[in-house]
């Protein structure tokens, strides 16, 4: 009965741990949008806004270069991340959650919650290092032995030794070898 009163707390504690992490990402991620689009007045994909139904020359069509400029590339690209895992613990808290669900599935979903808030520690910790050393923005998008970094530059290229430090601090972060690491620039 105690190891899985254990369990039980680890699990309700690591969830809480993620939605700590989800709640602080979104805060944060909320207000940087919030500023940029204030400086830029350019619209965030996935952002609500009030549409009035009055057409203009008999067309209501978007304009998709206002929708994807700028670094709306990686506003995006964190959301569409944060969403898909979010939805992952979910689907494996439900599981987790039956009541007539096995111990193995238990315990599987359990660590699979893990390896998730790892995963968005691990990325959160890229992005914000690899920007710290001066590159504009950056998002990581990390798997079971690979993490891809894509990196913005005020010139659109990367040299070697860009490559060769946002690989040091990808190493560093996340244990993997460079074999493991993709780097690519954002066009």
């Amino acid at each position: 009965m105690s190891n899985r009163l254990r369990r039980n707390a680890l699990i309700a504690t690591m969830a809480g741990l993620v939605c700590a992490a989800v709640a602080l990402n979104w805060k944060y991620s909320g207000e940087e949008v919030s500023k940029r689009v204030e400086e830029t007045g350019t619209k965030i994909l996935g952002e609500a806004t009030l549409v009035s139904s009055q057409e203009n020359d008999g067309n209501l069509a978007l304009d998709e270069g206002e929708i994807y400029s700028g670094s709306d590339y990686f506003d995006s690209a964190r959301l569409t991340r944060q969403q898909a895992r979010d939805s992952a613990i979910t689907l494996l808290q439900e599981a987790a959650d039956q009541k007539d669900a096995d111990t193995a599935v238990i315990n599987q979903a359990s660590e699979s919650i893990q390896v998730l808030a790892s995963y968005t520690l691990k990325e959160a910790q890229v992005d914000n290092l690899v920007t710290a050393k001066g590159y504009l923005d950056c998002v990581a998008f990390m798997g079971d032995d690979t993490i891809s970094v894509v990196v913005s530059t005020a010139n659109g290229t990367l040299s070697s030794e860009d490559v060769a430090k946002i690989t040091d601090i990808t190493m560093t972060e996340t244990g993997l070898p460079a074999s493991g690491i993709k780097i690519l620039t954002a066009n």
